[in-house]
């Protein structure tokens, strides 16, 4: 029974609502003792009539029934200061020590340096034309002993090959007669000069005497510039002479040295054993001995970029071949003030250490010439640069973690630039993996906006 009482006054409720702007209160009371609140009616009426409903509910029971309570000053909501505490101020990046060295994250500190500007030029290794020689046969002969194979090292003065000669011969012959005649023709001067003290002989014997010897020694003298002429030593020609008297079946007479001029390795080999030298037409040297632990580089460089390159610039040279990550600094030696007629271009002379000999002559390389050095109180390397909306930043390290800082660049080189304004000498940087750093920022600022 009551059940169908409160459907009729639920009924009647609704059809008087939609009449009525407000409830009565006889109804109210009657929905009241029936359990049933007031509110539903309201609605039927519009929303103002709801709204006006509830604050005359709220201020009959004296509870707060449809608002959030405030919260307190200085407290937040569930999970809020946790929030706030993992992701800190907006542009900075929380971070231990020990996730920097988990994330391979470098640093170091901002300093002044030297900013290097370059051009690339192709060159050619060619030997260093100072340090190369040739082996001539400076006598008309023929090759008995060839001493040296291609690549062998070789020592200044040290005998490479051996000539046999009929024209050494006749000269260290004729200086070894002079050398007896101008003993003898001594011997009989001091004798006569001896006699004519004591007046025992005549003045004329003396003067004789004194002519014949002065001609015996210049005649000695003439066959000691001969040998001279050749390379030899009139000192050790007469030494292995005395030598041969006791071996007269291993005569050094006819025998020619020749030795190398400087030390290095035997590059070319030019005769054999047996091969006629000297003649018009014959081979004119033996080999050719290199010192490759320096290598030269000639540049072809344009007119245009001429007048950039001076002379003890760095260059930093690379193979032209891919896959070959060699590389080597040298320094200009020598612009050419001339340019060539084929190609409108310079010379430029590169000096190049070559001590593994890993560099060969002929081979193409490039050549990375610097052109300028522009002194800077403050770089920061290419590295440690980002690009945040549009910004260049670094991440300057702090005691939490690190800074997002903007900074205004300057002039650059291959490796760094050159910080105008935004950053200090001194100051710690993040250098590497900085990627890793703006990826958190991102993630950090994106959490603030939410």
């Amino acid at each position: 029974m009551r059940i169908f009482l409160t459907t009729l006054l639920v009924a009647a409720g609704i059809f008087v609502g939609a009449a009525v702007p407000a409830v009565s209160d006889l109804v109210r009371g009657l929905l009241a003792s029936a359990g049933v609140s007031p509110t539903v009616f309201t609605f039927a009426a519009g929303p103002d009539a709801a709204k006006s409903a509830e604050a005359e509910h709220a201020e009959g029971d004296g509870h707060d029934h449809g608002k959030p309570a405030a919260k307190p000053k200085g407290e937040h909501a569930h999970g809020e200061h946790e929030h706030s505490e993992s992701e800190g101020e907006e542009g900075h990046v929380k971070m231990t020590a020990e996730q920097i060295e988990n994330q391979d994250i470098k640093v170091a500190k901002a300093e002044g340096g030297t900013l290097s500007r370059h051009i690339l030029v192709p060159g050619t290794i060619t030997p260093d034309t100072d340090r190369i020689a040739r082996v001539p046969a400076r006598v008309v002969g023929t090759v008995a002993e060839m001493r040296k194979r291609l690549g062998d090292s070789v020592a200044r003065d040290e005998v490479v090959a051996v000539l046999d000669s009929r024209e050494v011969a006749d000269a260290k012959s004729e200086y070894l007669t002079a050398s007896v005649k101008a003993d003898l023709e001594k011997t009989n001067f001091d004798r006569q000069a001896a006699l004519w003290d004591k007046r025992i002989s005549a003045e004329s014997a003396y003067l004789n005497a004194k002519a014949v010897y002065s001609e015996a020694t210049l005649r000695q003298d003439l066959a000691r510039q001969k040998l001279s002429a050749l390379g030899l030593d009139a000192a050790a020609v007469a030494k292995l002479a005395k030598r041969d008297e006791s071996t007269p079946n291993l005569s050094s007479l006819r025998q020619y040295e020749l030795r190398s001029p400087m030390s290095g390795r035997i590059v070319e080999r030019k005769v054999d054993v047996g091969t006629a030298v000297g003649k018009e037409g014959d081979p004119s040297d033996l080999y050719t001995v290199a010192d490759l632990s320096t290598v030269w580089i000639e540049l072809s460089v344009p007119t245009s970029e001429l007048a950039k390159i001076k002379e003890g610039a760095l260059v930093t040279v690379t193979p032209s071949q891919e896959g070959d990550a060699r590389h080597e600094r040298g320094k200009v030696v020598f612009v050419s003030p001339f340019l060539t007629a084929d190609t409108r271009a310079a010379k430029v002379i590169v000096a190049l250490p070559n001590k593994e000999m890993a560099w060969r002559p002929g081979t193409y390389i490039t050549a990375e010439v610097e052109i300028s050095q522009d002194a800077v109180p403050v770089s920061v390397p290419k590295a440690a640069l980002q690009t945040v909306e549009g910004k260049r930043v670094v991440f300057v390290r702090t005691d939490e973690g690190f800074e997002k800082r903007e900074v205004e660049l300057g002039r650059s080189d291959d490796d760094a630039f050159e910080v105008a304004s935004g950053l200090k000498a001194g100051e710690t940087i993040a250098v590497g993996n900085t990627f890793l750093l703006k990826a958190e920022l991102g993630k950090s600022e994106a959490d603030h906006a939410h």
